[in-house]
């Protein structure tokens, strides 16, 4: 049974015949413990297709399932409740917050559950210590590299321990020596029973998944297992 479905999702942005299509009919499935990267050039429509698997998006048409849930038939807060609970997710732009430390950065998640502040501090360093960074729990953004911003954003992300972690160009900003060390740490959380689908350009960070999907005009152009592209 898949973790993750997508049956017959559509995306259009805008209305009637000013209709632009984004995602055109996709269906997909994503074991649970699966790594799979979503590829394509800029515009066919694989960061769109992650939104919607994320709950970030609705769909025009179509539906999204996780653990067999329709998310958007959730109504009012219970899909914002979904995905506070199931995904966590990363961003090519890290989006942290300058003036919090690192370890608050961390516990943003934590902001709305029923944790004290001492187990928030805890899960932070838990995380933290997860991506090699429990030293720096106390440093502010700037003092950062990029790779090591990168690693507080993947602490962020799975500071709830989520069983989903959505990747949207994780390693769009970074070196190639900063981009293999995060793979390598995205590698790692999936070994441990993550689920990962990650959206990235870059076709040595995509071989790192157990799944390359191509996506094309809107559309799922080929799916290779990683016995098919090694």
């Amino acid at each position: 049974m898949s973790y993750i479905r997508a049956n017959q999702v559509v995306k259009e942005f805008g209305t009637g015949e000013g209709a632009v299509p984004a995602v055109r009919g996709i269906d997909l499935s994503i074991d649970e413990g699966g790594f799979i990267s979503i590829m394509g050039e800029s515009g066919a429509g694989k960061s769109t297709l992650l939104s919607m698997l994320g709950g970030l998006l609705s769909p025009t048409r179509g539906q999204i399932l996780v653990r067999d849930i329709d998310i958007y038939a959730l109504k009012g807060n219970k899909l914002a409740d979904f995905r506070r609970e199931f995904m966590g997710f990363i961003f090519q732009s890290f989006q942290l917050i300058p003036y919090l430390n690192v370890s608050e950065n961390v516990q943003l998640p934590l902001a709305v559950t029923h944790h004290s502040e001492a187990e928030k501090r805890s899960l932070a360093m838990t995380a933290l210590e997860r991506v090699g960074l429990k030293e720096k729990a106390l440093r502010l953004p700037n003092q950062l590299s990029g790779g090591e911003q990168e690693r507080v954003a993947i602490a962020r992300a799975v500071v709830n321990e989520p069983p989903i972690l959505f990747a949207d160009e994780p390693t769009g900003n970074l070196d190639s020596r900063n981009s293999a060390e995060v793979m390598k740490l995205l590698k790692r959380l999936n070994s441990e029973g993550q689920t990962i689908v990650m959206v990235t350009h870059s076709r040595r960070n995509a071989e790192h998944a157990d799944r390359i999907v191509e996506v094309a005009d809107g559309q799922i152009k080929e799916t290779l297992p990683m016995r098919a592209v090694c």
